[in-house]
């Protein structure tokens, strides 16, 4: 199969769907693979690398796109919505329910588009989104620590604190694989921490983990109303596979809270968890409303690239092979990664995807 890499275009986003490495397991299969010139180059996988490994190098996005499998990371942006078409595959995160338009093109497009975040394993986890969450949720505190700062409008509260000086209090809605690493992160920075989750068993978890040192409160709206009012810093890490994520933040919440206190916004890939959020970028990451600093980067793993990407491409490789060998055949079979289906041949193939966007859901086979 002919597999096409091509650089991402999304503000500031300097991962890459697959490294050297990758290239060559898949050219020692008998495939070929288009790389866009310095796809990795910023993040220290130059075009010599890629060519050593047997991809071909080219110039254009139009060019990789001739190919019959996309491996990227960030969903499609604008200019690049009209270079999907039928027959081809599309492997990358997706984000489709909150971007009617781009859920417009690929459905317009005919393409096969399978999303990273809704790929599950045989026990039902997400391991295409598990290492990006890790990664996004202990950024978060360290983001949150930053916009806190005078200099970003913040309240001026410093997480750990110091002798005699209590430390800030962070609060964290979600205990799942991004919410856990932003606790885990908090501790570390020595600040007060609450976490919240609608099921008991993450959280008697991280008690168990962190004995004494983190409250846990089941997610519930009081219990949510009394946790953020009092926070400096309230992290998003709410995750319903493919879904918008629901809204627990309102602004009368913020109102309530300390002028200057920071909301990080994990879930903003599927909406967000507060009413007042809305996509940030890298260049432009905050925003005041309500006087509360607001950070919803949708592509947050991206500030640590390097990284990122060695942790997605070892995650996704075998995927990329299995597609590679035998196309959409390779989700027959597997539940697992059908789930990652979002749309085929003009249909919306992900259930929980039609129902966020009022649109009719046709499962995978009655989509062919």
């Amino acid at each position: 199969m002919l597999i096409g890499v091509p650089k991402e275009s999304k503000d500031q986003e300097y991962r890459v769907g697959v490294v050297p490495a990758g290239v060559q397991a898949l050219v020692a299969r008998g495939h070929q693979v288009l790389v866009q010139a310095d796809a990795g180059t910023r993040i220290g996988f130059g075009d010599a690398q890629y060519a050593a490994a047997g991809a071909r190098l080219v110039a254009s996005a139009q060019e990789v796109f001739s190919a019959d499998l996309i491996v990227k990371v960030k969903e499609l942006q604008p200019p690049e919505f009209g270079l999907p078409r039928r027959g081809q595959i599309l492997f990358a995160y997706l984000h489709l329910a909150p971007d009617p338009p781009l859920l417009d093109a690929m459905l317009l497009s005919g393409a096969s588009a399978i999303a990273f975040e809704t790929v599950e394993d045989a026990q039902g986890r997400l391991p295409l989104l598990q290492p990006m969450s890790r990664i996004a949720g202990r950024l978060s505190i360290q983001v949150g620590a930053w916009m806190l700062t005078m200099v970003n409008g913040g309240s001026g509260v410093l997480l750990g604190g110091v002798d005699g000086v209590t430390p800030g209090r962070v609060v964290v809605l979600g205990a799942g694989v991004s919410g856990s690493n932003a606790v885990h992160a908090a501790v570390g920075a020595g600040a007060q921490v609450t976490v919240l989750d609608i099921h008991r068993d993450p959280l008697a978890g991280i008690e168990r983990r962190y004995p004494g040192r983190v409250e846990t409160r089941l997610s519930e709206p009081a219990a949510i109303e009394d946790s953020v009012v009092q926070a400096d810093l309230v992290v998003g890490a709410l995750l319903v596979p493919g879904k918008l994520a629901p809204k627990l933040v309102t602004r009368s919440h913020l109102r309530r809270m300390r002028p200057g206190s920071a909301l990080v916004d994990i879930a903003i890939d599927q909406g967000g968890i507060a009413e007042s959020s809305r996509p940030t970028s890298h260049s432009h990451p905050l925003y005041m409303d309500e006087g509360i600093v607001h950070y919803c980067v949708p592509n947050m793993p991206s500030a640590c690239a390097r990284t990122a990407t060695l942790a997605l491409a070892h995650a996704t490789l075998p995927y990329v092979i299995k597609l590679a060998d035998a196309g959409l055949e390779a989700l027959r079979g597997d539940a697992g990664l059908t789930a990652g289906l979002q749309v085929s041949s003009g249909k919306i193939t992900h259930a929980g995807l039609a129902q966020d966007t009022g649109r009719p859901f046709s499962p995978y086979g009655a989509a062919d």
